[in-house]
């Protein structure tokens, strides 16, 4: 029986072990953590994250505790509409996001691990290409050594080296709340170098999300800025921010990788935000990693060469990272006649044209 060293237990190193156990294999997964759990935050799931979610034989499951995901488009800070999504086109052509709480895909996804494989704080501190995995108690040795270990990978540096992530201009905060009046789909508005945006999750509560652009390492006061900033924006926004709790709001810059040379080095392979970590302006971080879990499971069942994994998943992903990358930058500009332009653009933007755009990321199948 193959043996693999899985190297991070969140989504993208859970799956793995549910893809490879499912063809037989071994597996031990290594996390740094004292316990596997999400911080408070919503996620959305895309049509190819559910798709590679049934291939792993979770996906009823993950819809069962999420709501399907409509958008009412982006507007600007007075309220005013820039562009609204088609979402009958979408949901015809692709199928519709879901939305549900991070953490609840994470319980559903250790679930299906058997219990014995998952190893809890434990903090490796070495790779070998051969497959010697290092860590604070000893060594252990696997066919495959997977680093899913996030955007400072200890494991990429046997892959690639030091490389380092790269500050992309703005911080963000997160905060789940229960709101004093049901609301209803995803909502998005773009400022001049901030955003707001809210979708709701399964069970009534609302995820909220915002941006600002500030220097790296910015400390702020948490909801109190968020009141300073987005307070005097249209409804519902003051609303949701008067029912957070101080204590709820989450704060941490968004930072990328520059692309990798490659995912691969003998019996190593990358993984999730360790291989491609993105902002998280199209919502794929997570799906990018339940993609790569399934491609790598089943190269590494077919061929001890890990090459055609890499083949496989770099040029997707960095196209999709490229793609993020270059929204974010638009939706932060903050030169006033800039985001004039952005926002007239936005408008004169035929919903048709944003359907067919996203077929490059939607229109994967495994």
């Amino acid at each position: 029986m193959s043996k693999a060293v899985i190297v991070g237990g969140g989504i993208g190193g859970l799956a793995t072990a549910i893809a490879l156990s499912r063809r037989g294999w071994d597996i031990e997964v290594l996390e740094r953590a004292a316990r596997i759990e999400a911080l408070g935050a919503g996620l959305s799931l895309w049509p190819n994250a559910l798709r590679a979610l049934d291939a792993l034989g979770v996906g009823g499951e993950v819809r069962s505790r999420a709501r399907e995901e409509g958008s009412a488009g982006i507007r600007d800070d007075r309220g005013r509409l820039l562009s609204r999504t088609d979402v009958a086109a979408i949901r015809d052509r692709y199928g519709l996001p879901i939305m549900l709480h991070r953490a609840d895909l994470l319980e559903i996804l250790r679930a299906a691990v058997p219990e014995t494989a998952v190893r809890t704080g434990i903090s490796v501190t070495g790779v070998a290409a051969d497959g010697v995995v290092t860590h604070a108690t000893g060594e252990v040795t696997g066919d495959l050594i997977v680093g899913a270990d996030g955007i400072h990978s200890v494991v990429r540096r046997a892959v690639c080296g030091d490389i380092a992530p790269k500050y992309a201009g703005y911080t963000a905060w997160r905060v789940v709340l229960a709101p004093t009046e049901p609301m209803g789909d995803l909502g998005e508005t773009w400022g001049r170098g901030e955003r707001f945006g809210f979708a709701a999750l399964p069970d009534g509560r609302v995820y909220c999300f915002a941006t600002a652009n500030l220097p790296a390492g910015t400390e702020t006061d948490g909801l109190a800025e968020l009141r300073r900033r987005f307070g005097d924006w249209h409804d519902p926004i003051p609303a949701l921010l008067a029912a957070a709790d101080p204590a709820a709001v989450l704060q941490h810059d968004i930072y990328e990788l520059p692309p990798l040379p490659t995912y691969v080095s003998g019996r190593i392979a990358l993984l999730g935000d360790a291989a491609h970590a993105m902002t998280p302006n199209l919502g794929q971080g997570a799906c990018q990693a339940l993609e790569d879990a399934v491609i790598l499971a089943r190269v590494a069942d077919e061929d001890v060469d890990l090459t055609r994994y890499d083949r496989e998943r770099r040029p997707r992903t960095r196209m999709i990272a490229a793609r993020s990358g270059r929204i974010g930058v638009v939706a932060q500009w903050s030169w006033r006649p800039a985001v004039a332009v952005r926002n007239t653009v936005l408008r004169l933007v035929p919903a048709s044209a944003q359907v067919g755009a996203l077929g490059t990321v939607l229109d994967w199948t495994c």
